[in-house]
C-alpha cells in the first residue's frame, strides 16, 4: 500500500481532514497542511513529506499509526511530532 502513496495523490488533499487512530485511544482528526516534494536521485521514487496539524497535547510519540481518510481509506504511516500540534510523515 505504501508504494501507492505518492506526492501526486496527496497534493489535491491538502486542507482535507484525516483521522489518526492511536492504539487504545479514541481517534482524533488532523488537517493535512503541507505536501512537499523532496529532490530525488535519477530513476528513484519521488520522496515527499506530509505535515498534519491538530491532535492531542502533549503530542503522541513517534511511531506507526493507522490513518484514515474518506477518499483513501485506511493506511499505516510513521508519524513524528514536529511541534505541539503538528506531525510529519516522510516517504522515500
Amino acid at each position: 500500500m505504501l508504494e501507492d502513496l505518492t506526492v501526486d495523490l496527496f497534493r489535491p488533499l491538502q486542507g482535507d481532514r484525516f483521522w489518526i487512530a492511536p492504539d487504545g485511544a479514541p481517534a482524533f482528526d488532523v488537517e493535512l497542511v503541507e505536501v512537499t516534494e523532496i529532490p530525488r536521485e535519477p530513476g528513484g521514487r519521488a520522496p515527499f513529506s506530509l505535515v498534519f496539524k491538530g491532535g492531542p497535547n502533549p503530542p503522541l510519540p513517534q511511531r506507526n499509526y493507522r490513518v484514515e481518510h474518506d477518499g483513501l481509506g485506511e493506511f499505516d504511516i510513521f508519524l513524528v511530532p514536529i511541534a505541539a500540534d503538528q506531525y510529519q510523515a516522510v516517504f522515500s
